[in-house]
């Protein structure tokens, strides 16, 4: 069995003496704040107020790191404060305990087509035209005319990689988003990477575990192309260092590459720019400190249980029973990158 395995001690020694003290005074404010949960599970005015006067503190802290890495984009801290409120909503519904199945997934797709916004629509002068054939046919066959940005040139050479599971979704509405944009309907190539955590260990001793056995990619289609990974939770950042790291040493050269997640904690967007030299990091929110188990906190749960539902230990769905269990709506909706996915899994 083929297995590439990355460990957390790895991964921290791309760290700088200046990330690590950031790190841990992000660390400590939290701190803070888990000692006024008890007190606002209680309704005190006093720490709802505290909470949200250490969450400012927080968060300011953190866009000042960001603004010092040019590649480390947070749709939050950079956005006109008038788009920066519907981010937030976005967030907070895939928060709250209360949002079921259906409610998350419609707020991923809100929230990756703004991430899409983020990267690229902005990013041209140029527009196309777009001529659409209407339900209209009196007196004659009507048509419209609409103008979009022309990013032809950015999106062309760009191939999708799943990292399985919670991301697959994600990695479907971003390859939608490339292909509504583009003047030829052009639909991503898919790569598709089975790597999971040990989660017997502990952040601090973490292992990363890339399964090529399990994996179903060609080399000679990623190299020299814009990769984009869409997980909706960075973390710790080690699948993605992992799986780029194993590419380069298969002599792999990727022209770019770009993550896009709808909550990042700050360690892992550091990690990961730090590690890797051509890659941008786009992300909807970040959140400061990751408990022991490598989670987010306060984070949103595990993200790809509230997508896919929960498999069972003993007997995990493969990709394709993964893309069966959305429905048909879903399908639907994404019909060309579904194809694209079984003919990538199938054809192996």
């Amino acid at each position: 069995m083929s297995k590439v395995i990355l460990k957390a001690g790895e991964l921290d020694g791309y760290l700088t003496g200046g990330d690590k003290e950031n790190l841990k005074t992000l660390d400590l404010l939290f701190g803070r704040a888990l000692d006024i949960f008890p007190k606002l599970q209680a309704g005190s005015q006093e720490a709802q107020e505290s909470l949200i006067s250490l969450y400012n503190e927080m968060g300011n802290l953190m866009q000042e790191i960001c603004q010092k890495d040019p590649r480390i984009h947070v749709y939050s801290f950079i956005s006109p404060q008038e788009d920066h409120s519907e981010a937030s909503r976005i967030i907070a519904k895939l928060r709250d305990v209360n949002t079921d199945n259906n409610e998350f997934i419609y707020y991923i797709q809100r929230a990756y087509e703004l991430l899409f916004k983020l990267a690229w629509a902005g990013s041209s002068s140029h527009k196309n035209h777009l001529i659409v054939k209407t339900p209209v046919t009196h007196p004659q066959q009507n048509y419209a005319v609409h103008k979009i940005t022309n990013i032809d040139s950015k999106i062309g050479n760009t191939v999708m990689c799943v990292m399985l599971r919670g991301a697959l979704l994600p990695s479907m509405i971003m390859s939608k988003e490339i292909e509504e944009y583009s003047s030829n309907g052009y639909v991503t190539p898919f790569a598709l990477f089975r790597i999971y955590r040990n989660d017997s260990k502990q952040e601090n001793d973490m292992e990363y575990i890339l399964d090529l056995d399990k994996s179903y990619i060609r080399h000679e289609n990623l190299d020299g192309k814009d990769l984009i990974f869409a997980d909706p939770m960075n973390a710790t950042a080690g699948s993605l260092v992992t799986v780029i790291k194993y590419l380069l040493s298969a002599g792999i050269k990727p022209r770019s590459i770009m993550f896009f997640n709808a909550i990042a904690a700050l360690k892992g967007a550091l990690r990961i720019v730090r590690a890797l030299e051509n890659c941008n990091v786009y992300t909807l929110w970040m959140d400061g400190v990751m408990n022991k188990d490598a989670y987010i906190m306060p984070g949103l749960g595990d993200a790809g249980d509230r997508i896919n539902g929960r498999d069972s230990e003993a007997n995990p769905r493969n990709i394709i029973q993964l893309l069966a269990d959305y429905g048909a709506g879903i399908a639907n909706l994404y019909r060309s990158q579904f194809r694209e996915i079984e003919n990538t899994v199938l054809g192996k």
